[in-house]
């Protein structure tokens, strides 16, 4: 079986839904599963609902009423339409009564059940009208509720998934429908705790309940559909040249994900490395291409460098101590504070007695700075970006680095990660050398002619 997951822009409006119902039919004959997301820029919309008020709040929520009537008009019958009217305004209906307890002018709300419960408005409401456009296209679809099905830990605005917990309920709810011929349609992102309160994913969570289900279910592939002609050697709006990649070990994918891969979430990767389940990215506006492949381990290939990417909005934070010259615990004492506000670290760099670090939560600075200060002193520099070489056995290929930095010649590199990850050569420069960087590394690696001998030989 295959699980199949449409992202925003693949429902962004009939004609796009249209096409993601004619790929599931298409591809459903050995069993299917579908995840969806949200129609559009719906949960950014439904995020702005939490923070004007509630007047402002209630005419958002109806122009996003309106809007999903409007785009699934034509892609039903009657019957269908009328269905589809009662299920939204059912869910618009418990939108409003949640915003009137979350509007506040001063600032988007604290993550809460609440909070996680209108975000999910959007899921609920695509799953809806893609379940019915299948029916109307003689797929027996069957809408799920994801609230009911994927399980996790007591925390909002992203919570972890209790995979166990999970996989019983898919395996008792939607794994009978797909022996019965039937396509089980769920929204991702969305789910509730072990006492039913409302969780979600975080941003991007979709592909996490699709890699997800796709482990629960030991499906064959799990495809993710999007805008793009799979993983590309470069965001292709920085580079038009940039091209896609017919595979990818799943650490390749995973460091591409997590330092600035646009296509790819990076929670999707881990069922799939616990499972072997591979991931195939398509684009839904050419469903006849063959994608990303991402497997378990790809098979050697003549170019050891796959795609340059990169992470913007990122705060450098330099620690110095002179305190802690020859003392032991002085990293343990860092990393706790970053713990304590949590905070995640992208890169590191030490020495006896400073250590430098990112991290791409400028709202979390001030604070971690605050409690460095009891025992260091630290610095934050704002306005600076990652720009990482991604390839499996870059680590181990002579003449990769040497090829990164003289393309890199003249550009202030402020940090260096080299050796942590044995796919991955990663560097901080300032956000306004970002494209440049981006530019020369993709003309290196992707648009000079290759050795006679291939990289390894340098």
């Amino acid at each position: 079986m295959l699980v199949l997951k449409f992202g925003g822009t693949s429902l962004a409006d009939s004609e796009a839904i249209s096409r993601a119902c004619r790929i599931t039919r298409d591809r459903a004959g050995g069993g299917a599963l579908v995840v969806v997301s949200a129609m559009g820029q719906t949960t950014d919309q439904l995020s702005l609902c939490a923070q004007g008020g509630p007047a402002n709040a209630c005419r958002l929520l109806q122009a996003l009423r309106d809007d999903a009537l409007a785009t699934a008009g034509s892609l039903l019958g009657s019957a269908e339409r009328d269905e589809l009217a009662a299920a939204v305004d059912r869910i618009f209906g418990g939108a409003n009564a949640l915003v009137r307890r979350l509007s506040s002018p001063g600032g988007p709300p604290t993550p809460s059940a609440d909070l996680d419960a209108l975000l999910a408005c959007g899921e609920r409401v695509s799953s809806w009208i893609v379940t019915l456009a299948l029916r109307r296209r003689g797929v027996d679809a069957v809408r799920l509720d994801s609230r009911a099905l994927f399980v996790t830990e007591s925390r909002h605005g992203g919570a972890a998934a209790d995979f166990d917990r999970t996989k019983v309920r898919l395996l008792s709810a939607a794994l009978p429908l797909v022996r019965n011929g039937r396509v089980p349609v769920m929204g991702g992102f969305i789910a509730r705790d072990a006492y039913g309160e409302a969780t979600t994913l975080g941003r991007g969570g979709s592909d996490y309940s699709a890699a997800l289900a796709g482990a629960a279910l030991a499906a064959s592939e799990v495809q993710i559909w999007t805008d793009v002609d799979g993983v590309m050697t470069a965001d292709p709006s920085l580079i038009p040249s940039a091209r896609s990649l017919p595979v990818l070990s799943l650490r390749e994918a995973s460091e591409l994900a997590y330092f600035g891969g646009r296509v790819l979430h990076p929670s999707t990767m881990l069922p799939a490395i616990r499972h072997g389940i591979p991931i195939r990215v398509l684009n839904s506006m050419r469903p006849h291409g063959s994608g990303t492949l991402i497997v378990p381990a790809a098979p050697e290939a003549p170019q050891v460098v796959k795609s340059v990417v990169y992470k913007e909005n990122i705060t450098l934070i330099d620690i110095h101590s002179t305190r802690m010259l020859m003392a032991h615990g002085f990293l343990a004492r860092i990393f706790a504070v970053f713990e304590r506000h949590e905070t995640a670290v992208d890169m590191v760099s030490t020495s006896e007695v400073s250590v430098s670090l990112t991290v791409d939560r400028p709202d979390k600075v001030p604070a971690v700075l605050d409690d460095l200060a009891s025992f260091s002193h630290a610095e934050e520099n704002g306005g600076k970006a990652i720009v990482c070489v991604v390839g499996e056995g870059i680590r181990y290929t002579p003449g990769i680095a040497a090829k990164v930095f003289d393309a890199l010649e003249g550009i202030r590199i402020r940090m260096i990660s080299l050796g942590a990850s044995r796919v991955n050569i990663g560097f901080v420069v300032d956000e306004g050398d970002l494209e440049a960087c981006v530019r020369r590394l993709h003309a290196t690696f992707f648009e000079q002619p290759a050795s006679s001998g291939g990289e390894s030989c340098e």
